[in-house]
């Protein structure tokens, strides 16, 4: 079926919103935001539509639209952490949005925020402990301390690597965090994919039973039926036949015996 107007008008719409998310934009830039709420108004009428598209494609439509709003979202956070941590719950679209796109425009708009955000992330933190250093450094300095000497320079660097190895030990934690929920649900899953199974067995041999408890009902009633047409056959026959023997034997009283006078 080919897409009606509003469906041609709502995916040109989604690839200029998708080709200005991949682009840096001003904290003040507000197209992006009003673009998404008219997404936002033309899905609600597409899926009142009569002659709307097929169902995998309206979600694919909603998934994509929930990413971009939870994009803007996730960009108005505060911090770089937050940002970091919203855009890992973002779902992309599985599908390009136009036929040029090879990959899906909004996968490939996550994977940019995501390394974006980590950048941000890793600016501030080196930020913070370099201005730290900094300012011992220069009190050390003013001081007179005996800080600016090179084994000084080396307990700082050790501090900064050991702040960068906490943050990657925390990364590394969280991750395994997630391996091992991702386990349990695959174990949970595997369970009840044979609990399922189980059951679909035990279901199709109670069927196989009743089909099988039917044909033998069936046979059996068709032999009772036979059975009781020819008991009603032999009766009938023996009726007929002491019918006529009483017929036959008043014949021949009455010849025997005539009428007295």
């Amino acid at each position: 079926m080919a897409p009606t107007r509003l469906e041609v008008n709502l995916l040109r719409l989604l690839s200029r919103c998708e080709a200005l998310a991949a682009e840096r934009r001003d904290p003040d830039e507000w197209r992006l935001e009003k673009y998404v709420a008219a997404l936002e108004g033309m899905l609600r009428e597409l899926k009142k539509q009569s002659s709307k598209p097929a169902p995998e494609l309206l979600n694919e439509y909603s998934r994509k639209v929930d990413f971009l709003k939870g994009l803007l979202e996730a960009e108005k956070l505060p911090s770089s952490t937050e940002k970091a941590l919203a855009n890992q719950f973002l779902a992309p679209g599985r599908t390009p949005t136009t036929a040029k796109e090879r990959t899906p425009a909004t996968k490939t708009v996550h994977l940019q925020t995501k390394a974006r955000c980590t950048g941000q992330m890793r600016s501030e933190l080196l930020g913070t402990v370099g201005s730290v250093l900094l300012l011992l450094c220069c009190c050390c300095c003013f001081t007179d301390w005996p800080c600016c000497l090179p084994s000084d320079e080396k307990q700082s660097a050790v501090e900064l690597d050991a702040v960068l190895q906490h943050h990657q030990d925390m990364q590394e934690k969280l991750a395994e965090e997630m391996l091992s929920l991702a386990r349990s649900l695959k174990n949970n899953t595997l369970a009840a994919q044979n609990v399922i199974k189980q059951d679909n067995q035990t279901l199709s041999h109670s069927l196989r039973m009743a089909d099988q408890n039917f044909e033998k009902l069936k046979d059996e009633s068709d032999r009772l039926e036979q059975h009781a047409k020819k008991s009603v056959n032999w009766l009938l026959w023996i009726m007929l036949i002491v019918v006529c023997f009483i017929f036959i034997s008043m014949i021949l009283f009455i010849r025997i015996f005539p009428k007295l006078k």
